[in-house]
């Protein structure tokens, strides 16, 4: 080890708190960068895998009815591999509260081996085609306490069928189980699977040799847009209601966005961190260069070059980022196993495929190593302007002046002595002074974002369900029904207000582009929907045209005024090419909205209704539970309540990014009053001649760090609503349009925070202040 290592070390331990602090941010972003890496990496593996082992389908047909025979027909096209029909209809449940609505989707499973989305069995056995049995999906089991051997009771076709628990599954097809893209949050304790026999399906139902849904394996999955092609042709007589690529199936999509924006905050975030660490390594290593200008001046003398004391310096600087890296890549995969059991656990996948990704863990090393280094260079760049001669001299003090605040007379004369030093060692160190408000204003932009994505949750909720849709209930029907429908239901429950619905999927083109959604027919003059342009503006629907969702505007790549078309999968009835009239705020799922009047003269049936929507504090649920001919009831209450839960994990998640971004700040603060400590030395010994004590000088450091930490919490303001702008539009879906409120509240909580991380670090300097040898510090100036 070369004498100039043997300092090196010296060094470090001399500097041991600065160095644990730097290294700390920097592991913290690596850790970020890891654990994230390999957690998207491990999921995507695990779902792989998973979907292999269940023989997950390519494309999902939903249909009105097709015959058994049809299927070998469709075996025979080009392009597919395999075909399954099944029968699937959602039914309500029966439970003990009466007031409590439970629904279950009862699908049929065929008596193959060989199954497409086949089931991956965790308790009990396979009914094996016996009737009376149910396989049920494991999170609506847990949820709702059922066990092997059980009795379960749904409500089918009106009359009540029970059905004995064989086993509990996981399904590949819902490992985010929602009941339909409008709900956005799983609620497996209202909304459950029930897998039944084929023979027993096709009996209570009255689908006899027959299906509504096909599951299709594809041969080529670059060619499955050909496939889809001919299938929109070939099934057009049986009543296609949707046909949904795998990219598009529901929990495929929200686990693949989730991983999708897991991976994006990968290299986001860490990035920040690095670029902290640097600023504080480069503001570090300009002091200790400056305090080190006579031992540089000896090591020329004595014959070392500038490359050697240069390297010396960068080696400092990159031992703190090696020391981060590899405390970052450790945390890393610590965490990465944790997050990935946490992923698996939530999007019920029940086994999971752990690796390390040894790339990962170098490009952190590498990253660091490039922003330390370029840190150390440029910190330590002064050391090449020292000469051995020069350096034997004290360094000549800069020429004091007058700062511009000094000629304002009327505010210098009512400042303090204590503010008129801190303003003063400011306007000597400004160029480190505007470094550190930089630190604090990504630190006060990063603790804002989870409190302001935390507030969007909230208020994406909030707006859907209380401004956009002002209605109590969504009624839905088992099948299309006469408008004559409302009537009767006015009979059945006590309405303030009620409006009928049409709701069916199609496919809207705009060129090469195509999305299927479902398009919704309200009343033009509609009391339950308040459609708003971008601008906030109030809009009415249009007799004629269409109204699209942001989230499908810019899918589609359309604009006001634009011709789109809409395929139609309903029976003999054409396609037809609309206007888009205006394109709408909705912050949840992808819709399309007409005229209902106009949607049953173009694309349905004159007075076809779906389903209803009524403003009423009647107990709905209870009175409409028995009644055949409708499928579903939600209530806006039960969907508020499901995101309360879902807020709880959020509150927790937000927490801990805050502490993430709080680190920042008390890495700043910590080592800038390391640093201005040390220059100030002789400074700080003068003052105590003077008659200051200890506590005056702390509380004189004190107000210059708050200073800082004000005007970076002021500059943050703006920095941190552009992150969250950003963050909003990066991470915006199809399935729901993050909004940016940021309220007065919002910028005061992430202020206090960003106080307190300024605050602890300023605490934990104050043993330096006491511990400083004032007499030494005279000493060696005079000497």
């Amino acid at each position: 080890m070369g004498k100039l290592d043997v300092r090196l070390f010296r060094m470090l331990k001399h500097a041991k708190g600065q160095f644990i602090s730097i290294a700390v941010v920097v592991a913290l972003g690596l850790c970020i960068y890891v654990s994230f890496s390999m957690t998207a990496m491990n999921m995507k593996n695990t779902v792989e895998d998973y979907y292999s082992q269940t023989n997950f389908g390519d494309i999902f047909v939903q249909v009105v009815k097709i015959p058994r025979g049809a299927l070998d027909r469709l075996r025979e096209m080009e392009g597919i591999g395999e075909v399954q029909g099944r029968i699937s209809f959602d039914v309500p449940l029966k439970v003990d509260d009466a007031h409590e609505k439970v629904r279950v989707r009862i699908v049929s499973l065929p008596e193959s081996q060989k199954k497409i989305n086949d089931l991956y069995m965790l308790q009990g056995k396979d009914i094996h085609g016996e009737l009376k049995k149910a396989i049920v999906l494991e999170q609506f089991a847990k949820a709702r306490g059922i066990a092997v051997g059980d009795k379960i009771t749904p409500y089918i076709n009106g009359r009540m069928v029970q059905l004995d628990v064989a086993g509990i599954a996981a399904s590949s097809e819902y490992i985010y189980l929602m009941e339909n893209e409008q709900a956005l949050l799983p609620a497996p304790e209202k909304f459950g699977v029930v897998y039944v026999s084929e023979n027993f399906a096709q009996a209570t139902f009255g689908y006899r040799d027959s299906y509504n849904e096909i599951l299709i394996k594809v041969k080529d999955h670059d060619r499955i847009d050909d496939v889809v092609r001919m299938l929109e042709e070939e099934l057009d007589r049986y009543g296609v209601k949707r046909i949904v690529e795998r990219e598009d199936q529901l929990s495929h999509r929200m686990l693949t966005e989730e991983l999708n924006q897991l991976e994006k905050t990968s290299t986001a975030i860490p990035m920040l961190f690095l670029i902290v660490a640097a600023m504080i390594i480069y503001i570090m290593l300009t002091r200790i260069v400056k305090n080190d200008r006579i031992y540089i001046g000896v090591l020329k003398a004595m014959g070392y070059g500038n490359d050697e004391i240069l390297s010396h310096y960068v080696k400092f600087a990159l031992v703190i980022g090696i020391t981060g890296a590899l405390m970052g890549n450790i945390g890393g995969i610590l965490l990465s196993g944790l997050l990935a059991k946490t992923y698996a656990q939530f999007y019920n996948i029940p086994f999971l495929k752990i690796d390390i990704y040894y790339g990962y863990m170098f490009y952190a090393i590498l990253f660091t190593s490039v922003f330390c280094v370029f840190a150390g260079l440029m910190g330590a760049k002064p050391v090449l302007q020292i000469m051995p001669a020069d350096a034997m001299r004290p360094e000549i003090p800069k020429a004091g002046k007058r700062i511009f605040l000094e000629k304002a007379k009327w505010f210098w004369s009512r400042v303090s002595f204590s503010w008129k030093m801190v303003i003063r060692n400011i306007a000597r160190s400004k160029r480190r002074f505007a470094f550190l408000v930089c630190g604090i204003a990504l630190t006060y932009g990063i603790i804002l974002v989870p409190i302001a994505q935390g507030n969007a949750m909230s208020a994406m909720f909030s707006l859907h369900y209380g401004e956009f849709q002002k209605m109590d209930y969504t009624i839905d029907f088992a099948k299309p029904m006469n408008r004559k429908v409302m009537v009767e239901i006015k009979q059945l429950i006590e309405t303030e207000h009620i409006e009928p619905k049409l709701e069916y999927p199609f496919e809207l083109r705009k060129g090469w582009r195509k999305k299927v959604v479902n398009i919704i027919g309200v009343p033009r003059n509609t009391r339950f929907y308040d459609f708003r342009d971008e601008f906030q503006r109030r809009i009415m629907l249009p007799e004629k045209g269409i109204f699209v969702t942001e989230g499908l505007a810019k899918g589609l790549q359309v604009k006001v005024g634009d011709r789109i078309t809409i395929k139609n999968f309903m029976p003999k009835k054409d396609d037809i090419t609309v206007e888009v009239k205006g394109i709408i705020k909705q912050y949840l799922g992808i819709n399309a909205y007409m005229n209902i009047d106009e949607m049953e003269n173009t694309l349905a049936e004159k007075g076809m209704v779906t389903g209803v929507s009524v403003r009423a504090k009647d107990h709905v649920q209870e009175k409409l539970k028995n009644i055949k001919y409708i499928s579903a009831v939600q209530s806006v209450e039960d969907m508020k309540n499901a995101f309360l839960q879902f807020l709880d994990s959020a509150i927790y998640a937000t927490g801990v990014l805050m502490l993430f971004g709080g680190s920042l700040g008390f890495a700043i603060v910590y080592n800038s009053t390391i640093i201005s400590i040390a220059e100030r030395s002789m400074e700080f010994s003068s003052l105590r001649v003077l008659g200051f004590d200890k506590k005056n000088i702390y509380q004189m450091i004190t107000k210059e760090n708050m200073l800082m930490a004000a005007i970076g919490i002021v500059i943050g303001m703006p920095v941190g609503y552009g992150m969250i702008k950003g963050i909003a539009e990066a991470f915006n879906t199809d399935m729901y349009t993050i909004p940016v409120i940021l309220t007065p509240k919002t910028y005061i909580i992430a202020a206090v925070a960003t106080l307190g991380f300024v605050l602890v670090a300023q605490l934990a300097t104050l043993k330096k202040i006491y511990s400083i040898n004032f007499i030494d510090a005279l000493k060696n100036r005079v000497s």
